[in-house]
């Protein structure tokens, strides 16, 4: 039986990362994926560039039950070390939009970059290889059943990834895991995701597909008050882009969205303003503010003239249509679900994890890392980020085994 110092579950980001720095600390570290392909999810991030950090992240682009958790991981590896990495590998790369870096050519770059430091660290991988079973063992470490035999272990990474996207091999094996070894989970729920609507309701809407404009979305109170300043999509179902993409995180069932159309604008004064010497119609001067098609729809359904010179029109009605226009409250009544969503909000409880190494409080030796973590960063290069941090921390913390674990425990 094959003996390791740690075996990976999960050829991620976190679980490559974590790997290749485990391997060149002097361990023997064995990497498993149950999935044919390498680390789809980086290949497809960023529109096949990967956007593999961002230049501004900090403990408060993280969502999680326990937000004090992250600190620590996040303090000890930072966007900038990631970014020394990238650059001893001569990945060139640019900044897009609020500190978001992008590979300049592919994302492969940067799985052939971990592939690399997993080669450099003698890291043996096997894939596909699923695990049907995990057992403890007296003494310490642990043995798996795998498709490829039985092999024990002195530690075990969990890097398995969340449920997003389950068509590039997305599960939930290291939930269950965490919960046959007796760890809390918080609810798994789609985050960064399209919203969607009621169709009846949304049919006003359905006719703006396509159109794009920068908006401030909020929702939620307290703590869990999101709000963002970032483009606004609609689609025929409901509401895309980067601002509902970051809001879905904070959105919960039941809850409205707020939503500012003309933001950081006095509207209802330019709306007035525009009476004095104005011969225009409503529809045009509304047009000058906004795209053409949102204007007309927002007058339709205040049953507005949009033919109406806007010098007869009376300020209360011009401030209705101000306040409407920056004050928009809907309903979602729901999302477009794991299909879509980028990554997944919830997952092993991290007050049963050492916030130093990731390590559980329940099973020495076992530790979970990057998305299956209750860890979710906002969207933009953050979640790449946590993956890195809380990998570094992981592996810094490991030492080559000096025994192989012994008898199995009933």
């Amino acid at each position: 039986m094959q003996t390791f110092d740690l075996v990976v579950v999960g050829a991620g980001a976190a679980g490559l990362f974590c790997a290749g720095i485990a391997g060149q600390r002097g361990l023997k570290v064995l990497l498993i994926d149950h999935a044919p392909r390498l680390a789809e999810k980086i290949r497809i991030s960023g529109g096949g560039r990967c956007n593999f950090t961002n230049r501004e992240a900090t403990p408060a682009n993280f969502l999680s039950e326990n937000p004090a958790f992250c600190r620590s991981a996040l303090a000890r590896y930072t966007p900038q070390d990631f970014i020394a990495l990238v650059n001893k590998h001569g990945i060139a790369f640019h900044e897009k939009h609020k500190g978001q870096l992008f590979c300049d050519q592919s994302s492969e770059q940067i799985i052939q970059m971990l592939v690399q430091e997993c080669e450099a660290g003698g890291v043996e991988r096997r894939q596909p290889c699923t695990v049907a079973d995990i057992r403890t063992v007296d003494g310490g470490g642990f043995e798996l059943d795998t498709s490829a035999g039985t092999l024990r272990s002195a530690k075990l990474v969990v890097a398995s990834g969340g449920l997003s996207i389950p068509k590039i091999g997305a599960s939930d094996w290291g939930l269950r895991l965490a919960k046959k070894l007796g760890h809390a989970i918080v609810e798994p729920r789609p985050a960064l995701v399209p919203l969607t609507f009621d169709a009846q309701e949304w049919a006003p809407f359905a006719d703006l597909s396509g159109l794009s404009l920068p908006v401030v979305v909020s929702t939620g109170a307290g703590k869990q008050r999101g709000r963002f300043v970032e483009d606004l999509l609609f689609t025929h179902r409901g509401l895309s882009g980067p601002a509902v993409l970051q809001i879905s995180s904070y959105w919960l069932e039941g809850q409205a969205l707020q939503i500012d159309l003309a933001p950081e604008r006095d509207l209802a004064e330019a709306l007035r303003s525009a009476k004095s010497g104005s011969r225009r119609q409503l529809g045009n001067e509304l047009t000058e503010l906004f795209p053409a098609r949102l204007a007309q729809a927002w007058l339709a359904r205040l049953g507005m003239e949009a033919s109406r010179p806007i010098a007869e029109c009376k300020d209360k009605d011009l401030q209705q249509l101000a306040s409407q226009l920056q004050a928009w409250q809907l309903k979602p009544d729901g999302s477009e679900g794991w299909r879509k969503a980028e990554v997944m909000r919830g997952g092993v409880d991290t007050r049963e994890l050492s916030s130093q190494t990731l390590e559980s409080k329940r099973v020495p030796g076992l530790f979970f890392i990057g998305e299956v973590v209750d860890v979710t960063g906002w969207l933009g290069g953050y979640n790449f980020q946590w993956a890195w941090a809380s990998a570094a921390a992981c592996a810094r913390s490991l030492e080559p085994s000096v025994a192989a674990p012994a008898v199995i425990s009933a």
